[in-house]
């Protein structure tokens, strides 16, 4: 969980508190860089307010864009700057009307120039907790040589961390003109990116504490940035209490040796339209009248659908959702990241006290990933919900109706700790559906098949299909008696 302190500043951000696991140190000075819109100046407007809310007091040294217009833009986006001082530094018009020059600093340090002088005059006036400098690379066009840039804005930096502020300070850097001075004066360097992957946001360095590496989701929406950590299963362990989640069908259960273990991960594999969903829907249905919750994410199919296939079969979804023991929730692949999407499922574990969690399909889940590493994204997903106590179920569909069985990739299978399987059984002129279980980590199981039926009154399992051969084929048949003639079928 998060392991933020009284003696963390946050920054407005919660997902990016939790990467810096609490916020920012107290009167240090952090560098925020990244290219044209991706949201270091939104950046500082979340940890000024944030400031606000503290009942600190702030300052925007603004040497770009006019207060007005930094003004005009953070309402735009839902930002209520009233508080918040301002120091403009941006060229006046005037400047390019009578072509006059002016300079931040003096080459001599002990020369203080007007610019400098309202900068301190404002800073000792205010004694300001946080100071938002946007941008910093300002200072570069006007200092004498790349020596004196540095040693001014060191100097600077100085000056507002001994009255007592903590400074975050953007950058614009490029080929030519790279901000490596920058990252080294820093005590932390924030990192912003946007390409056709998506926004990210990633901490290369943070002095004095940990934090949690690699590149997270980003988004900037109208109420500003949102972050979504990478999942560190080790860091959410919560303890519960070990047992079976029974289906509500007797034969199943058999099957199952009582059910499925709570705490793992099962992955339901099977042709289309062979019952995968309706049969993770069952586990939901029994949990409900335990009054535990469960939730299913459909990358696939539209909600309606979910509900109506299961009012059709006896398993009443609708009443589910009225009375909060299940939530369908659809989400579109290719508006949302594989760190978003684990971001809304732990709220949903969390804040819910969610104990089942359908994927509904790894097919959909895979778009989410937009190319990343399918295998180490599921890992760490399927590894937070054991370490909370949540049954994790996963749809997976086969391509092939009949013919050869054949599982999911080696990599997906291995992390399952359960692995059942729904196929198409020909016997007799008529396609029939049968129901096995291939792994269970935990416990044992039956080694037999059984019939698989979905009715209008619910799900059937028969008796363990003991007279067929060659089921996993996909075309079985009937096994032949000692003194000749078939097995009778069931």
């Amino acid at each position: 969980m998060k392991t933020a302190s009284s003696t963390r500043l946050l920054t407005g951000v919660e997902g990016l508190d939790e990467i810096l696991e609490g916020g920012f140190i107290p009167c240090r000075a952090y560098l925020v860089r990244g290219g044209p819109g991706c949201g270091k100046t939104t950046l500082g407007l979340h940890f000024l307010t944030a400031g606000i809310q503290q009942g600190e007091q702030v300052l925007f040294i603004t040497l770009g864009e006019p207060e007005a217009q930094v003004r005009q833009n953070a309402q735009s986006i839902g930002f209520d700057l009233k508080g918040v001082n301002f120091l403009d530094l941006s060229p006046r018009p005037e400047f390019f009307a009578k072509i006059e020059t002016y300079d931040i600093f003096s080459p001599a340090e002990v020369e203080r120039v007007p610019t400098t002088e309202m900068i301190i005059q404002s800073v000792e006036k205010l004694k300001p907790q946080r100071v938002f400098v946007d941008a910093m690379t300002q200072f570069r066009y006007l200092a004498t040589d790349p020596f004196q840039f540095h040693k001014q804005v060191l100097s600077f930096l100085r000056f507002l961390i001994e009255q007592g502020a903590t400074v975050l300070f953007t950058s614009e850097s490029s080929v030519q003109t790279p901000d490596d001075d920058l990252q080294f004066i820093s005590d932390g360097v924030i990192n912003l990116t946007f390409d056709p992957g998506g926004r990210t946001i990633s901490v290369s360095k943070f002095r004095g504490s940990s934090h949690r590496s690699g590149c997270h989701a980003m988004k900037l929406t109208e109420r500003g940035i949102e972050v979504f950590p990478i999942i560190i299963p080790e860091k959410y362990i919560q303890e519960y209490k070990a047992g079976k989640l029974s289906s509500g069908v007797p034969e199943l259960d058999e099957l199952l040796s009582g059910g499925l273990d709570r705490g793992t991960s099962t992955l339901i594999i099977g042709p289309a339209g062979v019952g995968k969903t309706s049969l993770g829907l069952q586990f939901m249905k029994e949990a409900a009248g335990r009054g535990e919750r469960s939730v299913v994410y459909t990358l696939g199919e539209m909600v309606a659908t979910i509900i109506h296939r299961g009012e059709s079969i006896n398993i009443p979804v609708r009443s589910m959702i009225e009375r909060g023991t299940l939530e369908v929730v659809r989400v579109e692949p290719l508006r949302f990241s594989a760190d978003e999407f684990a971001h809304m499922l732990r709220h949903e574990v969390e804040k819910c006290e969610t104990k089942i969690v359908m994927i509904d399909s790894l097919a959909g889940y895979r778009l989410l990933l937009m190319g990343q590493d399918l295998v180490a994204h599921l890992h760490a997903l399927g590894k937070y919900l054991v370490n909370m106590g949540v049954t994790l179920i996963i749809i997976y569909e086969m391509k092939n109706i009949t013919g050869e069985f054949q599982i999911s990739e080696t990599e997906i299978s291995y992390l399952a700790d359960n692995i059942l399987f729904l196929r198409y059984l020909e016997i007799e002129s008529e396609l029939r559906r049968s129901i096995g279980v291939l792994k269970m980590r935990c416990s044992d199981f039956e080694k037999t098949l059984r019939e698989f039926e979905i009715t209008r009154y619910g799900i059937k399992v028969g008796k363990p299909l003991i007279g067929l051969r060659g089921i996993l084929s996909g075309i079985p048949h009937w096994a032949k008696l000692p003194g000749g003639g078939n097995v009778p079928a069931p």
